[in-house]
């Protein structure tokens, strides 16, 4: 009998559980490409280049220090405003950028991907680890600040021992940028006002987070409601990682990394479900 190789194979459809995460890890090729396209446009045809990626958190350290230290005079824990701002805006923005870029993923690919085939999942994702990229750089002005604190102000941090635990703050917030844009990227295919609300809901959601004031500020009645943020156990530990100042709850930290992976898989199948037939509807 002769062994014959088909062109064509015609599978049965795939399950509403499938992640297709083995189909992603076979573009991976393409998932770098992906990300460096990113990387290239993001600040092409401008002035300053890459040196957006440290004004833009400078000039909001500035404005938060001015607004809310010194104007609205919000405790900061004695800890130096601008380092304290500057702590919780390098994880937000990490946070905020990563979902609303994944959430624009259809409307903003939509004749890529009429046009030829490949995981869809594969741009938020190449989005999220652009945005990685820029938390880095990010990471980096904060440390050089923090330094400048450490050895030319009378200022003394130390180091815990929960710095260890900072790459799963990391894994966090991807996965909660990711899960959360995958999911308004599917909703807003057929909602399209969706895509109204979504940075003035990111904007509302961060004074929901200890951005600005620290945990300790909040009084009893409301802490729950402050803790049920996602965010807000990831920027406190950043700040007790680095200050030894701030909340540090295991427990917190566990439910952040419970609901991260909740998200993200909910993200995931609600978004391979609609890629099948989003070109109808965008």
């Amino acid at each position: 009998m002769i062994d014959k190789k088909w062109d064509i194979i015609i599978e049965p459809k795939s399950s509403i559980f499938d992640l297709k995460i083995k189909e992603i890890r076979q573009y991976k090729d393409l998932l770098f490409l992906f990300v460096r396209r990113d990387l290239v446009a993001q600040y092409k045809q401008t002035i300053l280049g890459p040196l957006w990626y440290f004004i833009q958190p400078i000039l909001t350290t500035i404005t938060f220090t001015f607004i809310f230290g010194n104007v609205a005079g919000i405790s900061t824990e004695d800890l130096p405003k601008p380092l304290f701002y500057l702590s919780g805006i390098t994880c937000w923005r990490y946070f905020s950028t990563a979902l609303t870029r994944t959430s624009h993923t259809f409307s903003t690919n939509a004749g890529l991907f009429s046009k030829v085939y490949f995981p869809r999942a594969i741009v938020p994702i190449a989005a999220t680890i652009t945005n990685l990229v820029t938390f880095g750089i990010q990471l980096l002005l904060f440390v050089a600040i923090y330094l400048y604190y450490q050895f030319s102000e009378d200022v003394v941090f130390e180091l815990q021992t929960e710095i260890v635990l900072f790459p799963l703050l990391v894994l966090i917030m991807m996965m909660l940028g990711l899960g959360f844009g995958m999911l308004l990227s599917s909703m807003t295919t057929k909602y399209r006002d969706l895509k109204n609300l979504i940075a003035f809901g990111i904007q509302l959601l961060m004074y929901c987070a200890p951005v600005i004031y620290p945990m300790s500020a909040i009084p009893s009645e409301y802490s729950l409601i402050i803790l049920a943020n996602p965010m807000t156990p990831i920027i406190e530990t950043f700040r007790y990682m680095f200050f030894g100042s701030g909340l540090m709850n295991y427990y917190a930290l566990l439910y952040s990394l419970g609901f991260a992976v909740i998200i993200f898989l909910i993200g995931l199948l609600i978004f391979n479900r609609t890629e099948k037939n989003f070109i109808d509807t965008v």
